[in-house]
């Protein structure tokens, strides 16, 4: 595979687009975009060239951009309403100030923020604050909350992270349109089989009683994972054509060979059980990669303030660090969970954003990492999107 890489970079402050030359050496920065909106995850349709960003807050409510000029212009499809709004309805001034518009926003007040975006099958899939599934057919458009995650029978029950109760992560499979995995903070991993009909939980331990004891409250217990996934990918499985799943916890590591239905930990060999992102390579799906950090309540950086990236390329059996090229000293940024991400060219290149506004990006699997950008806001996602 060849052709032009861009990176699609969601910040606190609008989308940024990284785009490269054909040797993936040079970068050149477009942005920010989108008005400044935070920018939790972007995504692209590679076939249109059509690119999505979504986020918000509680002063912009929910919404998601769209360009279809590869970034030049972009329109907003709100779809909550925020503080701006109660304010510029009680302040005409305020209101001719923003140049707001009392239009009604389909989602009335009911979500914050839209926090992942993915389009597959045909339809853009959106992940909210708090925690629901918006689908649409016509790329984004017009909207439709999935009812059964919404009635789910224990929501009541879920906790929320320490972002809030999050849907975060959207993984499909490429080849049944009917099968979907979400990850939610701190509700755990759902599945549907039936094209989000139904739904169930999947979160037990593989081997329940191995997992030993653990006082931290987001640790596995009662023969199920953590609940508060942070990130989660998928790639097909080699040996079994069965569904393999990665999921980085608030507390380990976990792999699923069985679409999610079981859970095996994979932390051993990590030098902590904390981390926020985790990506799988595009064309060996036992080849992952993570970003430890040094604890919750421990700052949140790298151990001993030293980045690096680890790699395993037998499913997580055993892992290795990758730090050259990275800071290896004094380093305290954090990678969040949506900041880390693949391209799909033959040499696979490998990216992560920071907190601290810096794009590391690797060609060769991770063994030399070269920071390609600088000085951006604090960076919230990054995905690649291949042009061919």
């Amino acid at each position: 595979m060849s052709g032009t890489t861009s990176l699609l970079v969601g910040t606190t402050k609008g989308a940024f687009i990284l785009t490269a030359d054909a040797e993936r050496r040079h970068w050149e920065v477009s942005g920010p975009h989108c008005d400044g909106w935070p920018i939790n995850h972007m995504t692209a349709d590679a076939e249109s060239g059509t690119i999505w960003a979504g986020g918000g807050g509680d002063w912009h409510g929910a919404g998601i951009w769209r360009s279809d000029d590869g970034g030049a212009t972009w329109t907003l499809s709100r779809l909550s309403t925020g503080q701006m709004d109660r304010w510029a309805a009680e302040d005409a001034d305020f209101a001719a100030m923003i140049g707001w518009q009392d239009t009604p926003a389909p989602f009335g007040d009911s979500l914050q923020s839209v926090w992942a975006l993915h389009h597959a099958h045909g339809k853009l899939f959106a992940g909210t604050k708090p925690a629901q599934l918006l689908v649409s057919g016509d790329g984004g458009t017009t909207w439709e909350m999935n009812g059964a995650l919404a009635g789910f029978a224990d929501r009541e029950a879920w906790n929320p992270g320490a972002a809030g109760l999050t849907l975060h992560t959207l993984v499909s499979d490429p080849d049944d349109p009917e099968k979907f995995w979400i990850a939610i903070s701190a509700a755990g991993v759902f599945a549907t089989s039936d094209a989000g009909k139904t739904w169930e939980r999947r979160n037990r331990l593989s081997n329940a009683g191995a997992c030993g004891h653990h006082d931290h409250p987001a640790a596995p217990r009662n023969g199920e994972t953590g609940h508060c996934v942070h990130n989660m990918v998928r790639g097909a499985d080699p040996h079994s054509g069965s569904e393999l799943l990665y999921q980085q916890n608030h507390h380990g590591v976990y792999r699923s060979r069985d679409g999610g239905h079981t859970w095996d930990d994979i932390t051993s060999g990590l030098p902590s059980t904390f981390g926020f992102p985790i990506a799988v390579h595009p064309h060996d799906p036992e080849t992952i990669w993570v970003v430890p950090l040094n604890g919750d309540m421990q700052g949140r950086y790298p151990p001993g303030a030293s980045a690096a990236v680890w790699i395993s390329t037998d499913g997580g059996e055993t892992w290795a660090a990758q730090h050259s090229g990275l800071p290896e000293k004094n380093c305290y940024f954090t990678v969040l969970r949506q900041a880390m991400t693949t391209d799909r060219q033959i040499a696979t290149g490998v990216y992560f954003g920071t907190n601290t506004g810096s794009v590391f990006a690797s060609i060769d699997g991770g063994d030399t990492w070269d920071e390609i950008a600088r000085h951006l806001p604090t960076i919230l996602g990054i995905e690649a999107f291949d042009r061919h």
